[in-house]
């Protein structure tokens, strides 16, 4: 394993060494050479790249071409649907080169996938737009009358911003006996005129001429500009100053202080006296020389004015003029190379940067830039690097830079990097400079939403309002902008149909749950749902969780009393033989509550009785017991007002009420309640008025007849009374049936049962339960005695 994986190392560096290898060929190529004339207007056309390069339209829009330059201004645009190199602006050949010729503006043409480039040129082809100007317009020549024919006097020249044949091609001078110009070529190619005496001067006979100098460049049209040649002539004086020698060169530093001594040039003049004293001075110096350098007049140093700068411009060529007093002057001239140090920092240019990048993607281009320094030689040589911490890589080729990925990114690990571009050159002392970028990585939805718990128990108690707040699930999703932002939801139950969209709601943006209508813990103790939450990615990502909903119960039902009911019926009545002993059962309370746990939870309570000391309650299970013997002086009819409570909070309550009948035995007649009697008399009693009121309208012929007829009436309404028990003394006493029960309840029950007097036959008439089924009425529901009855009890009576 450890032998292949070399083998892979070593194969990848030999294909990195091929690709260089390839690069720097390709660079070495001669570069493509176009050339464009000054002064076109912008956006005119070059030339065709796509064509150049051989590529067809969709290949070349594909391969993402771009022109890039050095420095941060670009002079060509290139159209990417036509492939058409044009001008970006008018282009000045002056403002660009200066003097400098041929005008060669240098770009690169960049290709990707795969990354090429080829190196290029634009030459700016001058035109002759500039006219040649005099710096002075005013010339004094000052010429010895013993100055010989064929004497010469260097004049001041002409400027011309132009270049080639457009500059300045000769010098004429206006027509005279004297003079005429020659012109003349410096080693740097300018022209500059030479005035030559062709005629020995007669200061006696012409003090002082006035000549006009032209200086004609050579385009077509040509121009041309004038000075005026003030020639002044003067007494003998026929020695000039001659210099040392007539050529100097001097090489200086570039970093040298202002007022650093550059050279001393020294001339003589074998003239005496005021002849003889020579000052110096620059001759001819254009704006450039005279802002950079000075000399003393009177010594010849030559001293920096200001500072020097090897890249803006790389040597000097200075005329020195010696004269003496008088008219009469020498020439030197003095070569001044400047040498460069490491005074500039490299510098970056950006020409692509990619920001937000999204995570999870490979290899991916985030910047491309370029490297230049403007020191030459080793100072010029440069090295480029980025932190070493960092998932990304550099890949050059030449002075180019591609800044990529080294593998996916996790946004949701480091969501921005800042990358630091560091660019050192090799001099001495070395500089650097440095670019930061930010690169941000954009989120992908790669992350569900996640709740904070797995299952949520939610408490609600019954009775709420609706619209009621019972609590919130929570969901957090690692992502960013949409795709964190979560959506909640109810999904549909898995099991058992339940109205869930009755029963609660959520709020879709925060979670929070409500309780749509009133819970009751009666019907629905608890139930339990599914809620999800989905991101708002594409696509969406989503989870879900469990919620149980707990319905506490509370207090709201009032204990319901099973026996004795309470509907409104005639009351119960309970019999108790005054034999009984204390802690008789006379009877069992029996109700029930709706509600749970302690709101369940019943006692019971003897509210009221009409003879308190006689019974007691048990407050537990609700049994009603003799406390003491019962006696003849207690009353037969007792009323009991039973207290039923829970133990809520607050407690709620039911009463029943019992009527309890003491007896001597079961042996006696059951006695209607007394209330009935007087009832019954009275309707007796109304019968008969009314007989004898019909009677006493009659006449008295009738008189006996209705008499006789209200007697027998009076008999039969007797008889009709002892045939429905009315009556305590009838023929045929009745009878209790004693009947245990077999049911829930502790104690026996009793029933009534009436015979008719005088019937012959075996009929009998079931008459009153003491259990409020059947109406207390006697003679009750009639049964004849070949029928079976079967009660609530589970005894039957033949």
């Amino acid at each position: 394993m450890e032998a292949s994986g070399k083998l892979i190392c070593r194969q990848r560096q030999v294909l990195f060494c091929f690709l260089l290898l390839g690069l720097s060929l390709a660079g070495a190529a001669e570069p493509r050479r176009y050339s464009v004339v000054e002064e076109t207007e912008g956006s005119s056309f070059v030339t065709n790249l796509a064509k150049d390069l051989g590529l067809e339209q969709r290949e070349f829009s594909r391969r993402g071409v771009r022109v890039v330059s050095r420095g941060n201004k670009l002079h060509l645009q290139l159209n990417q649907e036509t492939g058409d190199l044009l001008l970006n602006e008018k282009l000045d050949r002056e403002d660009l080169c200066g003097h400098t010729e041929p005008c060669v503006l240098h770009f690169q043409v960049l290709l990707e996938s795969p990354f090429e480039f080829f190196q290029a040129e634009l030459q700016v082809i001058d035109i002759n737009d500039h006219s040649p100007v005099f710096l002075d317009k005013e010339m004094l020549v000052k010429v010895s009358e013993s100055s010989p024919p064929g004497t010469t006097f260097p004049l001041k020249n002409a400027e011309d911003l132009d270049v080639g044949q457009n500059n300045i091609e000769n010098y004429v001078i206006s027509p005279n006996s004297y003079f005429r110009v020659l012109t003349r070529k410096r080693s740097d190619g300018r022209k500059y005129p030479e005035l030559v005496l062709d005629k020995a001067l007669d200061r006696e006979a012409e003090a002082e001429l006035r000549l006009t100098l032209t200086a004609l460049d050579g385009g077509s049209p040509p121009r041309s500009g004038t000075a005026q040649v003030y020639i002044e002539v003067l007494d003998v004086n026929d020695n000039a100053p001659e210099f040392e020698q007539p050529f100097y060169r001097v090489q200086i530093s570039e970093d040298s202080p202002i007022g650093f001594l550059v050279v001393k040039v020294s001339a003589t003049d074998v003239d005496t006296g005021v002849n003889g004293e020579i000052s110096y001075s620059l001759f001819q110096a254009s704006d450039e020389i005279g802002k950079t350098f000075k000399i003393n007049p009177l010594t010849g140093e030559i001293e920096l004015k200001k500072q020097l700068d090897f890249e803006k411009l790389q040597s000097y060529e200075v005329n020195i003029e010696a004269r003496d007093a008088g008219t009469l002057s020498g020439k030197c001239t003095i070569l001044i190379q400047v040498m460069d140090v490491n005074d500039h920092a490299p510098e970056v240019t950006m020409s692509a940067f990619t920001s937000p990048i999204p995570e999870n993607a490979p290899e991916t281009v985030v910047a491309l830039f370029s490297v230049s320094d403007l020191d030459s030689g080793e100072n010029g040589k440069i090295s480029c690097s980025i932190q070493e911490d960092l998932p990304f890589l550099l890949k050059s080729a030449e002075n180019f830079y591609t800044l990529l990925t080294e593998r996916p990114l996790d946004r949701e690990s480091i969501g921005e990097y800042n990358i630091t571009i560091t660019v050192t050159d090799l001099g001495t002392p070395t500089l650097k400079t440095q670019l930061n970028i930010t690169v941000l990585v954009s989120d992908v939805n790669d992350n569900a939403p996640a709740f904070t718990r797995t299952s949520y128990t939610l408490f609600v108690r019954e009775n709420n309002s609706p619209a009621l707040h019972i609590g919130s699930v929570s969901a957090t999703d690692r992502d960013s902008g949409t795709n964190a932002q979560i959506t909640y939801s109810l999904l549909p139950p898995q099991g058992p149909h339940l109205p869930l969209t009755s029963l609660v709601s959520i709020n879709a943006d925060n979670g929070h749950l409500f309780a749509l209508r009133s819970l009751d813990y009666e019907a629905l103790q608890e139930f339990e749902f599914r809620v999800g939450a989905s991101d708002r990615g594409s696509p969406a990502l989503s989870s879900e969780a469990l919620v149980r909903v707990l319905v506490l119960d509370a207090n709201d039902n009032s204990p319901f009393v099973l026996y004795p009911l309470q509907n409104g019926s005639a009351p119960c009545t309970e019999l108790v033989p005054r034999a009984a002993e204390p802690g008789y059962l006379v009877t069992k309370v029996v109700a029930v509550d709706g509600d749970s746990g302690q709101n369940a939870w019943l006692s019971y309570q003897l509210l009221k009785a009409t003879e308190p000391g006689l019974f007691r309650m048990w407050a537990h299970n609700g049994e009603v017991r003799t406390s003491r013997l019962l006696s003849e002086r207690d009353a037969a009819k007792h009323k009991l007002v039973v207290l039923v409570k829970d133990n809520g909070e607050p407690p709620r309550s039911a009463t029943a009420t019992l009527h309890v009948l003491l007896v001597d035995d079961f042996s006696q007649p059951y006695l209607p309640l007394p209330e009935a009697a007087p009832a019954q008399a009275q309707a007796d009693s109304l019968t008969i008025y009314l007989v004898v009121a019909l009677a006493s309208v009659s006449s008295l012929f009738l008189f006996s007849v209705l008499l006789f007829v209200a007697v027998r009436l009076c008999r039969g309404s007797r008889e009709a009374s002892v045939g429905r028990c009315s009556v305590p003394e009838g023929p045929f006493p009745g009878h209790l049936v004693d009947v245990s029960g077999t049911g829930t309840l502790s104690q026996s029950y009793q029933y009534e049962v009436c015979l008719a007097g005088g019937s012959g036959t075996n009929e009998f008439k079931f008459l009153k339960p003491i259990i409020p089924d059947f109406p207390p009425q006697c003679p009750g529901k009639e049964i004849q005695g070949n029928s079976t009855f079967s009660n609530n009890f589970g005894f039957n009576i033949q």
